[in-house]
């Protein structure tokens, strides 16, 4: 048996592209054999799996769970659009999901949890669908909302299937009120949410940085109108009021109605649920946002491939 050294794992990995682990593994399972450990990684599907892994993937699926006074959003990414169609794909997403009620926000201790019925991790599930399908995946993504009483309501724009789609809203609302109207209400909220994009859930939680930048354009712009500083300050104040309009869901106009603001509509629900309502938090999730997608030039890649 050869030795299986630190440079002989390094040159696996280079051969295959397979995780550093696998590689070790797959050399301790071969005795030390560089060619059959390579072959290992192969019928694994390891290698294959990590040769794609270069690959953007920017497509794909969000999912949404909600179990009781717990609701989950994920995100798991593919490289097309034709994966979101393909059933594996689909019922993977569903499971991650319902497996991230239970670890929550953490995407680390989601890949290291047991994947349902399988005998796998969740990483390891999704290192087998890649081997599968033969396109890179992701699992990008997880967030979590909970209430001590109340509910979790949900909405999915563009939803392929229930709990799957392009763009996932959760909306948390605290009260011991009715059940029932509370969800009515809180749906009305997740869809207000995913046509409005809020970026926070109030003045307080703006984030410092954002709210110093405009601040520093809007006084910009404002004392290009060579106004006195006292009627400046007013301007930018003013402006920044619109800012947070624009931006904190309690300070958005109500897209149902067209003319009450989120919080006054939250705070007039307590008469029809029985009890006060606070809308605690929300998630959106919007399938790639932020990714960066790969531009092709296909006459460049034509003549790559030509080799001119």
């Amino acid at each position: 048996m050869a030795e299986i050294t630190a440079s002989l794992v390094k040159e696996l990995r280079e051969k295959t592209g397979a995780g550093m682990m696998d590689c070790k593994k797959a050399l301790g399972e071969t005795a030390g054999d560089l060619e059959a450990a390579v072959d290992w990684l192969r019928t694994k599907g390891l290698a294959a799996a990590a040769k794609k892994a270069g690959r953007v993937a920017a497509e794909g699926l969000v999912g949404i769970a909600v179990a009781g006074t717990k609701g989950v959003a994920v995100e798991v990414n593919a490289e097309t659009d034709f994966v979101a169609r393909n059933e594996k794909f689909q019922a993977f997403v569903a499971d991650v999901a319902k497996v991230a009620v239970s670890t929550g926000a953490d995407v680390e201790a989601l890949k290291v949890a047991a994947y349902p019925g399988a005998g796998k991790t969740v990483a390891e599930q999704l290192t087998a669908l890649i081997s599968t399908i033969g396109e890179n995946m992701n699992l990008r993504r997880a967030a979590a909302l909970e209430v001590p009483a109340g509910v979790i309501a949900s909405y999915m724009h563009s939803a392929i299937a229930p709990g799957l789609g392009k763009i996932a809203c959760l909306v948390a609302l605290e009260s011991t009120g009715d059940q029932g109207k509370l969800n009515e209400l809180g749906k009305q909220l997740a869809m207000h949410v995913a046509a409005a994009n809020p970026l926070f859930l109030d003045t307080s939680s703006v984030d410092s940085s954002a709210l110093d930048r405009e601040r520093a354009v809007l006084t910009e712009q404002a004392t290009a109108s060579g106004k006195p500083a006292a009627v400046i300050e007013k301007m930018v104040e003013g402006r920044i009021r619109k800012y947070y309009e624009e931006v904190c869901l309690l300070e958005q106009i109500f897209v149902i109605d067209q003319e009450s603001k989120i919080s006054k509509v939250v705070e007039n629900a307590a008469k029809d649920v029985g009890a006060p309502v606070k809308l605690t938090g929300f998630v959106r999730f919007a399938l790639g946002e932020g990714v960066e997608k790969e531009e092709k030039d296909f006459a460049a890649e034509v003549a790559a491939q030509l080799g001119r």
